[in-house]
């Protein structure tokens, strides 16, 4: 038992005091993968989160869907999804949580931070002071736990801000932004002509449950009517049988402050959510709406836009639409410049505008450090970007993506006793951006230069995949949209494919060979050479007679134009750096098959050919008149870990019974780690609700394999394989002169694969 006697003079709560290398503020994606990455690193970190659970908008608390560069795969940036942390992060919730539930994905975020042992996580705990050294430097924050009462003073020599508001570096007197720049500031023609202080709203979402019997509903007395709910422009939009982030377009609050009127926003939405319950249940203009129930309720909204820091450079629209090269590229994105009207919800003006470049686009590190503060990261949607800009760069996988650089970045600086600008020299620039490299973070343009040891390997496959067919399947798809096969070829290639068709006419068909007139992108903007064939009524082997040579190692498309009096065989084989994309509507990224820029607006008008979700999406049925080489098991040591220009694997064939690599050297060699890189297919959105997915395993992912000695000595046996990144850390130093690589194929329809192989001596 505890009794206290009165205390004339005021009690103080407890007090906690911590030393970290890194403190993270924000426990959204990007403060989760920062911490991961710099604690994997060998940093101790302290992750302070003002919320029961991580994850931020993701979270069960706001569970909007997370994306990236891949954009429900609805835009031109084939195998374009972040790798790293966030990788290792998404597919394992695809493997656990393949339905998105939004509860499992917190579980899975806090079970990745527990793992780490150098990371002391404060959940519910909420910075409020910044305490600094110099006009310049942070020397420690305080915080305080809602929950058990208790204050933390914690001090460390590095600092990440990825709070969402910047509540870190706004205390630390960073200079920030709020609103849109004017158009003559950077150039930027999508940007306004005089400088606003428009925002991007918030979003608040709701859930419903269909049951076995009606279920009534009365509204709340503050809940909107059906007279003001109907009179709300975007209110025509509503489809009864939606929940959650399918009503992101639900949107309030970028005419107001979306920092110190947050809480009034989140009211105005409530009283929305609720009031659309309400019309949806009662008004009588929806049909079979009698047994849904509504079973969620926001309380916290999803925040798109506050502050923005200024960091030693500011990304902005030119970066994204031209996809500028930067030497201190760390991260990358891809999402479109997605803007919404100032007046959300209120506004008779489309939900958004989303404008895409023709591929995936660098961030440079100096966007991720403060230009005034000298130990402060930024990461998140706070990270310096002019407010065009940072209507891609801010979505969630994206920020993630920086985040993993950042805690990356902080850990090197520890190791060099360094301050985050001093990366930028081109040494230490270069050690950066190859230890993220190493651990799969896939930077566009940069490759992971391979170790002595893979430079001295003579490598052997047991086989190499020749793509000379595509078995049919018997199945046929009609031309009612054009269709085109992605395939990697070498400069100089001259392509001769068959294809099976069945006719329901005498007709002809126009093919065209395309290519991206950047070779790095897939938009297929350039057409080589066309050709229209005639095909006679009923089913034949089709002749596509190309002449033209590929101009320089790329992607072709091999695009079959619309003709609906034509269907095309499919095949069920799935292979590493295949692909089928469509020209069609995709209307979760508002498009219609073809961007049309605005005039005078620095955009690109071009067409989007985009792929079908499995387990539609299947590969065209080819033949080749000559088998096309698209692996090489020299690829396993080129440093890019998925297709990139080519497909950048060794495939094995099919008919090949024990696929296998094996390396050898002509002295011994000393080996401890070992990191294999897999196909788990980047062009795959893992969207963690809602969009639910085919599968837990992606189809060309190898699940099973061996690491042996020429003499059968087992030393490494893995079972079960979902990720992309393996890391292999054998008992003690192995010295040898061969290793073999023993792997199963994933099914009978697809041959095993390999990115690449990684050795180090420790």
């Amino acid at each position: 038992m505890i009794t206290t006697a009165f205390s004339e003079d005021r009690r103080d709560n407890a007090i906690e005091h911590l030393t970290t290398d890194l403190v993270v503020a924000g426990g959204g994606l990007a403060g989760v993968c920062a911490a991961i990455s710099a604690a994997r690193a060998g940093s101790r970190v302290t992750l302070i989160q003002d919320r029961p659970v991580l994850g931020g908008n993701a979270s069960s608390e706001v569970r909007l869907w997370a994306l990236g560069a891949t954009s429900h795969m609805g835009n031109n940036n084939r195998w374009s999804r972040e790798g790293g942390v966030i990788d290792e992060i998404m597919l394992d919730n695809m493997q656990i949580n393949r339905h998105g539930n939004a509860l499992i994905f917190d579980a899975l975020l806090l079970d990745k931070v527990a793992a780490e042992n150098n990371i002391t996580l404060l959940l519910n705990t909420a910075l409020y002071q910044v305490n600094k050294k110099g006009s310049q430097r942070i020397k420690s924050v305080d915080a305080f736990c809602s929950q058990n009462s208790t204050h933390y003073h914690i001090e460390a020599p590095l600092f990440c801000d990825a709070t969402g508001d910047g509540i870190m570096a706004f205390n630390a007197g960073a200079s920030f932004r709020m609103g849109a720049e004017s158009k003559a500031e950077f150039g930027e023609l999508m940007a306004p002509d005089e400088a606003s202080q428009d925002l991007l709203g918030h979003s608040l979402f709701f859930y419903s449950k269909r049951l076995d019997h009606p279920v009534s509903y009365t509204k709340p007395a503050f809940a909107y009517s059906h007279e003001d709910i109907a009179a709300i422009p975007r209110c025509k939009e509503i489809n009864g049988t939606d929940s959650g982030c399918k009503f992101w377009w639900l949107e309030f609050g970028g005419i107001m402050d979306t920092i110190y009127q947050s809480e009034n926003i989140k009211w105005e939405l409530w009283k929305i959510v609720y009031g659309i319950w309400d019309y949806i249940k009662n008004s009588g203009n929806f049909d079979d709406v009698e047994n849904l129930t509504l079973e969620w309720v926001g309380t916290v909204p999803g925040k798109r836009e506050s502050r923005r820091f200024e960091g030693e450079y500011m990304m902005i629209q030119q970066d994204i639409v031209e996809q500028r090269q930067f030497d201190d590229a760390v991260s990358f994105g891809g999402w479109a410049i997605d803007l919404h009207p100032v007046k959300g919800i209120y506004s008779d003006k489309p939900a958004c505008s989303q404008f895409h470049s023709k591929g995936v686009y660098q961030i440079p590190y100096r966007c991720f450090i403060s230009k005034d503060i000298e130990n402060l990261f930024l990461a998140g949607r706070i990270i310096s970007a002019s407010h065009i800009a940072f209507g891609s760069t801010r979505v969630m996988i994206t920020c993630a993506h920086g985040g993993q650089a950042v805690g990356e970045a902080a850990a090197l600086c520890r190791d060099l006793s360094c301050e985050p600008k001093t990366l930028l020299t081109n040494d230490n620039m270069h050690l950066l951006q190859q230890r993220l490299s190493a651990r799969g973070q896939g930077i566009p343009g940069i490759a992971l230069q391979c170790s002595s040891l893979m430079r001295d390997a003579s490598i052997t496959a047991s086989s190499t995949l020749s793509l000379q067919t595509l078995t049919p399947n018997g199945d046929f798809l009609p031309l009612d949209q054009s269709i085109a096969q992605l395939l990697p070829l070498a400069a100089g290639t001259i392509v001769k494919p068959f294809i099976k068709v069945q006719a329901s006419c005498d007709t002809t068909l126009t093919v065209e060979l395309r290519v991206s007139s950047n070779a790095a992108n897939y938009t297929p903007d350039t057409c080589i050479e066309r050709l229209t064939l005639p095909v006679i009524k009923g089913e034949q082997d089709l002749a596509i007679p190309f002449t033209e040579a590929l101009p320089v190692t790329q992607y072709a498309f091999i695009s079959l134009m619309a003709n609906a009096d034509v269907a095309i065989a499919l095949s069920d084989q799935r292979i590493t750096g295949l692909c089928t994309v469509m020209n069609k509507q995709h209307k979760a990224v508002s498009n219609n098959g073809r961007q049309q820029a605005p005039e005078n607006s620095g955009l690109e008008s071009f067409e989007f050919w985009t792929p079908e979700r499995r387990p539609a999406g299947k590969n065209i049925a080819f033949r080749f008149e000559k088998a096309i080489a698209i692996a090489n098991s020299d690829f396993i040591r080129n440093g890019y870990f998925r297709p990139y220009y080519q497909s950048n694997a060794w495939i094995a064939s099919q008919e090949d019974n024990k696929p296998s690599i094996t390396l050898k050297w002509s002295e011994r060699k000393p080996i401890k780690t070992l990191h294999l890189h897999f196909d788990t297919d980047a062009d795959h959105a893992l969207e963690t609700v809602l969009m639910e997915h085919p599968e837990t395993v992606m189809p060309c992912c190898v699940r099973n394999y061996h690491i042996k000695l020429q003499d059968g000595t087992v030393l490494y046996k893995k079972q079960g394989n979902v990720q992309t990144m393996n890391t292999v850390e054998l008992k003690e130093t192995l010295l040898t002169d061969n290793l073999v690589f023993e792997f199963e194929h994933p099914s009978d329809s697809a041959p095993a694969s390999l990115f690449g192989i990684e050795l180090k001596p420790e």
